[in-house]
């Protein structure tokens, strides 16, 4: 469809989406789509429009207008706004951009997640992705292909995951989900050691602060809160499956001590360590004799068992 907005080129064009109710329930869906080219002079300003917004700058300068800040936008940068919230963009130069106004069960969670970690304005080091992604959908309704709404919602997932995984601190900056990774990696090798924050932090090369921060939009845990999960399901092994005594697993999982063990395991599990292989025991799992049969099975955090 053709723009007839006023300062919108004719080049310009639209496509507008109506979701079903599975889409609505399930997945992410677009409601609207374009390829704008706007003219010198061009301003819109709206108190809400029900959707969020992802634009990318093709070419000019676009001067955002949100949260109570002007904002100049430049070409190959990425803007994502909650279009609930009073909004506008305005250029005096001439602006070109792809657009999307999606919506969907969990866009907000995923917009104030990539909020947080990249703010509404950003550049990626490799835009091609998203840029790929915001095309195919375009592509989609301009060929008059069939609407396949789980793959519109793949699209749109691919394009926020994206987003997620990159980069807080601009181009060519470490990514923090491999600093993670590399955290992580370290207390799965590590555990049993005496493995303070600031010595991991430091590993990374990273402050206290900021380490703590990205670990947990990463992992959904503190390092200190893994570490320990970590400890304890090593102590959950083998409790259930080896004859070892309270005290040898204590130290077997990095525990620096039997009554700090004990009153961990008690505050995690509501009993005690003792108590939970008897409670293990007379309840055993199908296909064990008495509960006493080993079984080799990987060691997982808490939140993965």
């Amino acid at each position: 469809m053709k723009s007839a907005e006023r300062k919108v080129a004719p080049v310009s064009e639209y496509y507008i989406c109506s979701p079903s109710k599975t889409a609505q329930e399930a997945f992410f869906y677009p409601l609207q789509c374009g390829d704008f080219t706007y003219e010198p002079g061009y301003r819109l300003q709206r108190r809400s429009f029900d959707s969020f917004l992802l634009m990318y700058i093709q070419k000019g300068t676009l001067l955002l207008d949100y949260a109570g800040e002007q904002q100049e936008v430049r070409e190959n940068t990425f803007v994502l706004l909650d279009c609930y919230e009073p909004h506008g963009y305005a250029t005096q130069t001439g602006c070109a951009c792809l657009w999307l106004h999606f919506d969907g069960v969990m866009a907000r969670a995923h917009y104030q997640m990539i909020r947080e970690r990249l703010g509404n304005v950003f550049r990626l080091a490799d835009g091609l992705f998203v840029t790929g992604r915001l095309s195919a959908i375009l592509r989609v309704f301009r060929e008059h292909q069939t609407v396949q709404e789980p793959l519109m919602s793949r699209y749109i997932t691919d394009m926020l995951t994206e987003f997620i995984l990159a980069s807080p601190e601009g181009d060519g900056a470490r990514n923090s989900e491999n600093l993670t990774e590399r955290a992580v990696r370290y207390i799965n090798e590590h555990f049993r050691e005496d493995l303070s924050v600031d010595q991991l932090a430091a590993l990374s090369g990273l402050s206290r602060y900021y380490f703590i921060r990205v670990f947990r939009q990463e992992t959904g845990y503190t390092p200190h809160e893994y570490l320990v999960n970590r400890r304890m399901a090593t102590a959950r092994y083998l409790l259930k499956y080896s004859s070892m005594s309270s005290k040898e697993i204590c130290y077997e999982s990095g525990f620096s001590g039997e009554s700090v063990f004990c009153s961990a395991f008690r505050k995690i599990h509501g009993m005690t360590p003792g108590e939970y292989r008897v409670h293990m025991n007379a309840h055993p799992e199908p296909g064990t004799a008495g509960g006493t049969e080993h079984r080799e099975h990987p060691i997982r955090p808490d939140r993965a068992e």
